[in-house]
């Protein structure tokens, strides 16, 4: 079932819930991704449960890039939005990172650009275990006092750490 405008607004609006969201992202600047640090789904995309709704759904739980990407541009006026991760970053949930689009555009994009050697769709270790490793280090690193040049020099290790072998 589809979550309503209203609740969507209710949960964009709310200061709880919202000082919740920014404690689970990492977003050193207004130009690179901003890593999800919460639960991260199979696909490597992260999970923010914005409220307990009744029922026995986890209906009040939903992709933290959709979250961030309302946040930024205002309550959905469709249901069957899709956001398309133009830098590839399954956990990234920089609004600015992130472009409506159809299933079959996402699709194509990702048959397309998953067999580049240097693209994040390329990780031999998967989506999910990509952002699950890049979670772990800022959250170390922070935790740490690491400055965000050194937090972002362990990311970018993190990060190749999951590039495929090539002879070439």
């Amino acid at each position: 079932m589809p979550i309503s405008t209203t609740l969507w607004h209710t949960w964009l609006t709310d200061p709880t819930v919202l000082a919740r969201f920014e404690t689970k992202r990492y977003n050193p600047s207004p130009t690179t991704c901003w890593h999800w640090l919460g639960a991260v789904s199979s696909t490597g995309h992260g999970s923010f449960r914005a409220a307990t709704l009744p029922g026995p759904t986890r209906r009040g739980t939903v992709p933290a890039h959709l979250f961030a990407y309302h946040l930024h541009h205002g309550p959905p006026t469709t249901t069957d939005l899709v956001l398309c991760h133009q830098c590839d970053e399954a956990g990234c949930v920089n609004p600015t990172h992130l472009r409506p689009g159809t299933k079959a555009e996402n699709r194509t994009e990702w048959a397309t650009r998953r067999h580049n050697p240097h693209s994040p769709l390329a990780d031999t270790r998967g989506p999910a275990a990509r952002s699950r490793a890049i979670a772990k280090t800022i959250r170390t690193a922070s935790t740490a006092g690491q400055p965000a040049d050194a937090i972002d020099l362990l990311i970018r290790t993190v990060q190749a750490e999951g590039r495929p072998l090539a002879l070439w």
